[in-house]
């Protein structure tokens, strides 16, 4: 089978995004990034018809990859226990068909910092191929983290201590 896509979840500042463009950079595929708050109008029907035409873009330029930045946000709104907003109901049941039957090359990467507040049928085997959880970098990764940024900025590394740098900023993101 195809590969569907992947959800990326984690802790602010980790590499989610990151990983988006690298993903479509690796693919060798087109990345176009998809904000749902975007596709929201107040007439009837525009916000439906919004995505379908995102839709039917990325299928058409296809392969590609969608890149969803912040999805739980975007479906902050939906909820199947109380009262849910329509539109953002409309706009989850479209997305969730769409992602479960596209048969275009189109790969999802969907970011998020809280899955807690996704719809559960989004989150279904068949949507997304995996969930991978992107955690805060350990001691080497912060390590190699510094070394990068200072290099880029033109200070050799090797003049710092990155070993007590990395142990000072425990608990850090990489951004």
């Amino acid at each position: 089978d195809t590969p569907r896509g992947v959800l990326l979840l984690g802790v602010q500042g980790c590499g989610k995004s990151l990983s988006a463009k690298a993903i479509a950079r690796v693919l060798g595929f087109p990345l176009v990034r998809m904000d749902l708050s975007n596709l929201l109008d107040s007439n009837r029907g525009t916000s439906e018809q919004n995505l379908r035409d995102v839709l039917r873009l990325v299928e058409t330029i296809s392969p590609s990859v969608l890149w969803l930045e912040e999805i739980d946000k975007a479906f902050a709104g939906f909820d199947n226990e109380t009262e849910t907003d329509p539109t953002i109901a409309r706009l989850v049941g479209r997305f969730l068909t769409w992602l479960q039957e596209h048969t275009t090359p189109v790969f999802v990467v969907a970011t998020a910092n809280n899955i807690s507040r996704l719809p559960p049928e989004l989150l279904r085997r068949g949507r997304f191929d995996e969930i991978f959880f992107i955690d805060l970098p350990n001691y080497y990764e912060r390590q190699s983290i510094f070394h990068i940024h200072l290099k880029r900025r033109g200070w050799k590394p090797e003049k710092f201590d990155l070993p007590k740098l990395s142990d000072a900023t425990d608990g850090y993101s990489g951004s």
